[in-house]
């Protein structure tokens, strides 16, 4: 037996000998042709052989190769596979080229699962993360503003925390919220403002009904599918990105100087016939011209013109092996703003963790965390109770000196309602302090091929706390409290809590192996459960001490007296689904994929809970035909896509179907501001589903060997049973949410890519897309109009929306502008009774300029009654733009990067608000205004020697050089005078960068040094008069879109940032 033992293992020894002498180790790099730089996680095989590995951190590989020959073959997604046959050597430096070809490869996020790029049949776009990490921004929605057709984003003012508008092709809804889902990694969220942009892999938007149906109830605004960076195989990886620059104020509006300021004064005195007016405050007129020296206060500079600051960082580390792979990123941004007391702060945490348990069984888990504050306000608040409290209107309309007795005194409470700017800023102070958390943990079993159980469950919570402060110089605090506790500092403390849990479910089937290579089937079903909790605490405190300013109010509350305390819970929001998918394509030339979803919704009666959203779409791969081979040479890919679906709307608070009770309400009782609980809503338990019908037609290209990419999609939304607000007048009531109307929206949408150059030291790209929407009102129902109201100026404007069967929302309501009344269209004027008096025939406006003479602004009788009234209003503009887009240019030579993004807004109106109260001053008589109404622009009704004339010759004469209508007006008009063309051409972002070349930045222990300088918001063509024409600031409604009224301005910023790798 020991014999036996001893000849085996001789054998084996033997055995073992030669197989050694048979093999050997073969060891190199892998890098990008282009750049040099070592590309991590290349697959390595060789030919004939089970024997495999993959790159390093470091792009190197170890792999064991045939004594004699071998052949060894490189692959990586987005390069060309490369296959080397060897001679013997023993080290091998390999270098890869990009193929754009392998675009097609690329997986789109299409909800609950993934699908390549090429095999797409539906409307989506997507969005990588060098692009979105791209822009010196803190917002996503920002960084990709403008870079994918058929969503328009926009943003309502420049605070660091402004809302961004977002509208994928259009929105259906009138009265409702047009905004779309955010996914973010499988879980529904409110908003993705508080996810840092570095922590983003993708950004994927459905837009066709075929896409969102998916998500059923809520996806007929379209849907946005956010996944944050997923951990890697290799080595630990760690990058750091860094930048750090300056804010500027982009632009200021000049107003009058002083000695324009005073001479306007002395005009408007006389013309009330209270001169005293005038000499209280500015002297004699004789020493008028003395106010020509005076220096002025730049009160825009001093509130806005500060140089703020702003520093972001990210820092993410990444690895794992076969078995565990995990990603842990931070960021931190903090921004201080270009208004004073303004400053802006956030903090993310961002953890994925994948670990296979054993054969089939898969375990996720993912982390995220923000937490923000923001320190002072945007500069018009949409819950103030009174637009007197704009910070910007103090800057621009505040006395630009000093006038002992108009501007030294903080105690009077002046008929105008305007005060010292700095004293605006503290006494309309406001700090937020918002936590974000969000936890889902998935475990996936391969319970046989192809056939795969995936379990998810989440929990998103949100808490903000708003404390607001009003200081003695406030609207709120001199009309909203009692009698005792008026004109004395006021806080308003908000807790809002949100929480939501999620439950989801799938079974996706690959029927490959089954149906044999020509056909793909594979199919998804799917349910789902998630719960939303709302809480509000209000807690609201009077009376302190007048002498408080906001740290002490907060500090000390027991020093002023508790008011009402509101807990506010609404009804859960329960939705419970099921959901299932089906794609399907044939020899990868005919796809079909098919969806349907039923959602039952807590907001709705048991009769109507229940939604069904059905979609079917195809798409046809033309390029692969026989019949195209001629086309080879230039045509890589052609495909055509068609799809029709359905989607629906919740979108509604909770409880609308019982009677429900608020108990914020005020209302003034013998002198007294009480608080009291009142039933605000009528109960409407008929409520169903708002639904979305989308047809869509699209084709997707790629020629010269995919250097030039492109889509072209043209669509049609109809949306029905619309969930609208309808008044109830008479009820006791202020609106019912009733299903009533019918919307459409239309539209073509482009977009191209061009790879130009593409050399081993040098590339150069285009890209560009471009939007065209058109929205309408198909059905209002019973409902004749919807008439909005801005707000901006109370109720002195009344209704200026107005929403019409046949035409689409967001038209602006007003009066047409004819100029002013020249002297020729009076008869004469009456010494004795002081008044002038119209000629028969010339149109009477008295009843809004007020009394008239030479130099009012005139308006156009549209009824012609002969005189203007409410029957004179019309629809003198349209917020919505005919088209949308940008374009950007792309470049790298040797080390050395160049970017430049442009976006664009065309055919849009913009209801400058500031345009009319910046050129109004009557009731507001010591107001500044802006330049156009300078002395030599504006009428003049003023002689040389200080008194009024009203002498037709002389008046023509003094103004015969002049175009504009005297200033002096009893009430705010709105006229087609102050919408204007909104239409720009932004340059959003230029970037110059540099990557130190890879033997250098090896020597520093780094993978990869670059250091780049970026601009933002650098440069702007257009011909809009105000601060800056991309702005909505009445944010309440969808009825009043394009208002700009005492905006944040705008800053224009410059960085300095430094991307490494280790």
């Amino acid at each position: 037996m020991s014999r036996v033992l001893l000849v085996f293992s001789f054998l084996s020894f033997f055995g073992f000998s030669v197989t050694l002498a048979q093999t050997r180790q073969l060891t190199g790099t892998v890098k990008d042709k282009a750049d040099g730089q070592p590309l991590v996680g290349v697959s390595v095989t060789v030919k004939d052989s089970k024997t495999g590995a993959s790159t390093d951190a470091k792009g190197m590989f170890k792999i064991t190769v045939p004594q004699n020959g071998g052949v060894v073959t490189f692959t990586y997604i987005g390069y060309k596979t490369r296959t080397i046959t060897l001679t013997g050597q023993t080290k091998l430096d390999v270098s890869l080229e990009e193929d754009a070809n392998t675009l097609q490869e690329v997986t789109v996020n299409i909800g609950y699962g993934v699908v390549r790029k090429k095999d797409l049949t539906g409307a989506v776009s997507l969005v990588g993360a060098d692009v979105i990490a791209a822009a010196p921004v803190s917002s996503a929605l920002e960084a990709i503003q403008g870079r994918v057709a058929g969503i328009n984003i926009a943003s309502t003012e420049g605070s660091p925390d402004a809302d961004l508008v977002v509208r994928v092709r259009g929105g259906g809804s009138i009265t409702g919220d047009n905004s779309p889902l955010y996914i973010v990694d499988g879980f529904p969220v409110a908003s993705i403002a508080d996810i840092a942009p570095q922590d983003i892999e993708t950004i994927d938007v459905l837009k066709d009904a075929s896409s969102t149906a998916i998500y059923g109830s809520r996806g007929a605004n379209g849907v946005i599918l956010v996944t944050t960076k997923n951990s890697k195989d290799g080595k630990t990886s760690v990058s750091y990105n860094v930048f750090t620059g300056i804010k500027q104020l982009a632009n200021k509006l000049d107003v009058l100087s002083p000695l324009d300021y005073v001479t306007w004064q002395y005009e408007r005195a006389l013309l009330d016939k209270t001169p005293n007016d005038y000499t209280q405050y500015f002297g004699n007129f004789q020493d008028i011209d003395l106010y020509g020296n005076v220096p002025a206060n730049d009160w825009q500079e001093i509130i806005f013109g500060r140089t703020g600051t702003t520093f972001n960082q990210n820092l993410n580390i990444s690895g794992g092996g076969d078995k565990t792979k995990y990603s842990l990123s931070h960021s931190f941004v903090k921004d201080k703003a270009i208004m004073q007391l303004s400053e802006f702060e956030r903090q993310n945490i961002n953890f994925k963790l994948n670990h296979k348990l054993y054969k089939g069984l898969t375990l996720d888990f993912g982390l995220r965390y923000a937490d923000t504050k923001t320190k002072g306000g945007g500069a018009n608040e949409q819950n103030e109770v009174s637009s007197a409290d704009s910070r910007l209107k103090n800057a621009m309309l505040y006395p630009s000196f000093p006038v002992p007795g108009l501007t030294t005194t903080t105690e009077t409470d002046d008929e105008f309602n305007l005060y010292n700017p700095l004293i605006s800023i503290s006494d309309n102070d406001q700090y937020v302090h918002r936590k974000t958390y969000n936890i889902n943990g998935a475990i996936s079993y391969d319970i046989i091929e192809n056939l795969r159980l995936r379990s998810e469950v989440g929990y998103d919570g949100f808490r903000n706390d708003m404390d607001r402060f009003y200081g003695t110089t406030t609207y709120y605090v001199r009309n909203v409290p009692s009698a005792e506790n008026q004109n004395l500092p006021a806080l308003i403390l908000t807790n809002t809590n949100r929480n939501s849990i999620r439950n989801t479910n799938t079974l996706n089937y690959n029927f490959s192996k089954v149906l044999g290579k020509d056909h793909n089937l594979n199919v998804l079903l799917g349910q789902e459960f998630i719960k939303t909790e709302l809480g509000i605490l209000t807690n609201v405190v009077h009376g302190f001490p007048k002498s408080f300013g906001f740290q002490d109010a907060r500090v000390l509350t027991t020093q002023g007296k508790a008011n009402a305390i509101d807990n506010n819970f609404s009804p859960d929001d329960k939705l419970l689904s099921f959901f299932g998918r089906a794609n399907y394509d044939f020899m990868g030339k005919y796809l079909l994929s098919a969806t349907f979803r039923a959602d039952g919704s807590s907001k709705f009666s048991p009769e109507n809970q229940w939604g069904y959203f059905p979609s079917v779409s195809g798409a046809w791969r033309i390029s692969q035909e026989d019949f195209m081979k001629g086309t080879k040479s230039w045509l890589t890919d052609l495909k055509l896509r068609a799809s029709y679906g359905t989607a629906g709307n919740n979108n509604i608070p909770p409880g609308q179907m019982n009677q429900t009770f608020q108990n914020s309400v005020t209302t003034w009782v013998n002198g007294f501001n009480n608080y009291w609980a009142a039933s605000k809503t009528m109960a409407n338990p008929d409520l169903k589903w708002e639904t979305t019908v989308t047809k869509n037609v699209g084709l997707d290209f790629s020629l010269f060997n995919s250097k030039v990419t492109g889509t072209v999609d043209a669509y049609l939304n109809r949306t029905k049973d619309l969930l609208l607000q309808f008044p109830v007048a008479g009820t006791g009531y202020d609106f019912q949410y009733r299903n009533i109307g019918e919307t459409q929206n239309k539209g073509l949408e482009f977009s191209l890519n061009w790879n130009a150059i593409r050399k081993t030291n040098f590339d150069l790209s285009f890209s560009a897309n471009i939007n065209f929407n058109r929205n309408k009102v198909v059905s209002l129902g019973s409902i004749k109009n919807i008439n909005g109201q801005s707000g901006w100026a109370s109720t002195e404007i009344g209704v200026d929306y107005l929403v019409e069967e046949g035409a689409s929302v967001g038209r602006i309501y007003g009066y047409r502008n004819a100029g002013r009344y020249e002297v020729s269209d009076f008869s004469g004027y009456n010494a004795t009774t002081g008044t002038w008096t119209l000629k028969p025939g010339v149109v009477d406006a008295t009843s809004f300029i007020g009394a008239l003479r030479p130099g009012s602004m005139k308006i156009e009788d549209l009824s012609g009654d002969g005189k203007i009234d409410l029957s004179d209003r019309t629809v003198i503009g349209n917020a919505n733009p005919l088209n949308t887009g940008g374009f950007s240019v792309n470049s790298r030579i040797y080390g050395f990067d160049i970017g430049a993004y442009f976006n664009w807004s065309y055919g849009n109106d913009i209801y400058n608000a500031n345009k009319i109260e910046y050129t109004s001053t009557s009731k507001y008589s010591s107001r500044n205004m802006i330049s156009t109404m300078a002395s030599g622009s504006r009428w003049n009704n003023l002689r040389p020697d200080g008194t009024i004339s009203n002498d037709p010759a002389e008046l023509t004469a003094m103004n015969a050089n002049t175009t504009l209508w005297s200033p002096y007006m009893k009430t705010f008009v709105l006229s087609d005078w102050a919408v204007e063309d909104g239409s720009f051409l932004r340059l959003s972002t230029l970037t110059l960068g540099y990557t130190l070349p890879l033997k250098i930045s090896e020597k520093l222990k780094m993978k990869k040094l670059r250091v780049y300088a970026s601009a933002y918001n650098l440069w702007l063509l257009t011909n809009y008069t105000g601060f800056d024409p991309e702005v909505s600031t009445r944010r309440r409604t969808n009825l009043t879109p394009g208002v700009d009224y005492s905006a944040y301005p705008k800053s224009k910023s410059f960085v300095f940032g430094l991307n490494v790798n280790f």
